[in-house]
Protein backbone atom coordinates (compact mmCIF):
# COMPACT_ATOMS: atom_id res chain seq x y z
CA UNK A 1 0.00 0.00 0.00
CA UNK A 2 2.88 2.19 0.42
CA UNK A 3 4.06 2.10 -2.71
CA UNK A 4 0.72 3.12 -4.05
CA UNK A 5 0.31 6.14 -1.72
CA UNK A 6 3.40 7.50 -2.14
CA UNK A 7 2.53 6.98 -6.67
CA UNK A 8 -0.54 9.37 -5.72
CA UNK A 9 1.92 11.85 -3.78
CA UNK A 10 0.21 10.92 -0.31
CA UNK A 11 1.15 11.08 2.86
CA UNK A 12 -0.25 9.03 5.64
CA UNK A 13 -2.10 11.38 6.90
CA UNK A 14 -4.00 12.20 3.62
CA UNK A 15 -4.84 9.13 2.85
CA UNK A 16 -6.29 8.46 6.30
CA UNK A 17 -8.31 11.06 5.67
CA UNK A 18 -9.82 10.09 2.12
CA UNK A 19 -10.45 6.37 3.82
CA UNK A 20 -11.65 8.08 7.13
CA UNK A 21 -9.36 6.29 9.58
CA UNK A 22 -6.85 7.92 11.17
CA UNK A 23 -3.05 8.58 9.92
CA UNK A 24 -1.35 5.76 12.54
CA UNK A 25 -4.18 2.74 11.23
CA UNK A 26 -2.20 3.85 7.56
CA UNK A 27 0.85 3.42 9.49
CA UNK A 28 -0.04 0.29 10.91
CA UNK A 29 -1.49 -1.53 7.36
CA UNK A 30 1.72 -0.38 5.96
CA UNK A 31 3.81 -1.71 8.64
CA UNK A 32 1.59 -5.46 8.46
CA UNK A 33 0.65 -4.58 12.17
CA UNK A 34 -2.42 -4.21 11.46
CA UNK A 35 -5.07 -6.17 8.87
CA UNK A 36 -8.16 -3.63 8.00
CA UNK A 37 -11.73 -5.10 8.50
CA UNK A 38 -13.11 -6.04 5.08
CA UNK A 39 -14.91 -3.11 4.55
CA UNK A 40 -11.89 -0.91 4.71
CA UNK A 41 -9.91 -3.14 2.53
CA UNK A 42 -13.18 -2.55 0.01
CA UNK A 43 -12.61 1.11 0.57
CA UNK A 44 -8.50 1.18 0.20
CA UNK A 45 -8.75 -1.20 -3.08
CA UNK A 46 -11.33 0.59 -4.47
CA UNK A 47 -9.62 4.39 -3.70
CA UNK A 48 -6.65 2.77 -5.93
CA UNK A 49 -8.71 0.99 -8.18
CA UNK A 50 -7.73 -2.39 -7.81
CA UNK A 51 -9.19 -5.41 -5.73
CA UNK A 52 -9.08 -6.50 -2.53
CA UNK A 53 -7.18 -9.67 -3.86
CA UNK A 54 -4.85 -7.75 -5.60
CA UNK A 55 -4.23 -5.54 -2.03
CA UNK A 56 -3.43 -7.70 0.35
CA UNK A 57 -2.12 -11.21 0.18
CA UNK A 58 -2.90 -14.34 2.06
CA UNK A 59 0.03 -15.80 3.64
CA UNK A 60 0.20 -19.52 2.59
CA UNK A 61 -1.61 -19.06 -0.75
Amino acid sequence: MRALRQGKGLSQQELGHALGVSRQTVNAIEQCRYDPSLPLAIRIARFFGTTVEEMFHVDGE
